[in-house]
């Protein structure tokens, strides 16, 4: 049985692997704004918080659960993500401050607060995106979005090395297109090759075992462009 933190779980793909690990026996730590989703269900293993990832002041409730309760994390997936979808020149600083908080600077922070509960073969998965990736197909309208997902896979590979002494392993899956509510917000009418289920039941399966293979790794995960 593992304990896992997964953020952005009120819907789309954190939704379903929260549930997913919870029904496998392990113990899933929910984060985000909206906890009501997942308390509808009355899943064993299944403890919510309601967390704001742009809220500093907000993180310290998990910090205050596990010193409480669990003492240690095997593994946290940083699931959670904000889109704004406009055209450049429309950006304003406070749209990709917005975007930035919850995307890079609520990574680094609940990383940072995790890492004295990390352990040897404790796993850090980062869900990040192909626009995140270098060479990559781009597409108008995400530059504050997909400069955050790239932002957080050289966050990962620096942190991989840092803390390789201590036997933790960060990862990044960078996603290709999934049928969330999110991607139907960004781009209303287009239907994406895989759903969340689907894709979260690769993550699940990533984040239990590939650890043992990869290390500071990127791997992208896509069927189709975007």
């Amino acid at each position: 049985m593992k304990k896992v933190i997964i953020t952005g779980t009120s819907r789309g793909i954190g939704f379903e692997l929260a549930k997913i690990f919870a029904k496998k026996g392990h113990q899933v730590l929910a984060l985000s704004r909206n906890q009501k989703p997942l308390n509808d269900l009355s899943i064993e293993n299944i403890t919510t918080i309601s967390i704001d990832l742009s809220d500093s002041d907000d993180l310290y409730k998990v910090q205050t659960y596990l010193n409480n309760e669990w003492k240690e994390i095997d593994i946290l997936i940083h699931n959670a993500g904000f889109l704004v979808n406009k055209p450049f020149t429309e950006l304003t600083k406070e749209d990709f401050q917005k975007v930035y908080d919850v995307n890079v600077f609520g990574v680094t922070q609940l990383t940072q607060l995790a890492i004295p509960f990390l352990t040897k073969k404790s796993h850090v998965v980062t869900i990040s995106s192909m626009g995140g990736i270098q060479g990559s197909l781009k597409f108008p309208g995400l530059a504050a979005y997909s400069s955050a997902k790239g932002a957080v896979i050289t966050l990962s590979e620096l942190l991989a090395e840092e803390y390789k002494e201590q036997g933790i392993a960060f990862n990044v899956l960078a996603i290709g297109a999934v049928q969330t509510e999110m991607l139907e917000e960004a781009f209303p009418g287009y239907k994406a090759p895989l759903s969340a289920t689907e894709m979260a039941d690769y993550i699940y399966n990533f984040a239990l075992t590939g650890s043992q293979y990869y290390n500071g790794k990127v791997l992208q995960v896509s069927s189709s462009t975007p």
